[in-house]
């Protein structure tokens, strides 16, 4: 079976376009949104029955003991950052 091309009007194959415009990309820069690059990294201690609870607030050094590192300088922040970063603040409120 042979492949099919498409034609025009004029029985023509198609021509590739001689050139590809591709926009712009831009880095999103640094911060604590989401697709930015964290400007630091970002500890929380564990705690609690097993030392597997979040307690306390975020802080950019490791805390000693145990300690989950939420993301490291540099690192995109996703949504799951963004949420656990949220839920250290509503923690520290209450």
């Amino acid at each position: 079976m042979a492949a099919r091309t498409s034609k025009d009007s004029a029985g023509q194959p198609e021509a590739t376009p001689a050139a590809t415009v591709r926009t712009q990309e831009y880095a999103a820069g640094t911060g604590w949104d989401v697709g930015q690059a964290a400007p630091k990294d970002a500890f929380r201690a564990l705690g609690g029955e097993g030392m597997t609870t979040p307690v306390g607030p975020v802080v950019h050094e490791h805390p000693g003991g145990y300690a989950r590192q939420i993301v490291t300088k540099g690192g995109l922040v996703t949504e799951g950052v963004k949420r656990e970063l949220e839920a250290a603040e509503r923690d520290g409120e209450a």
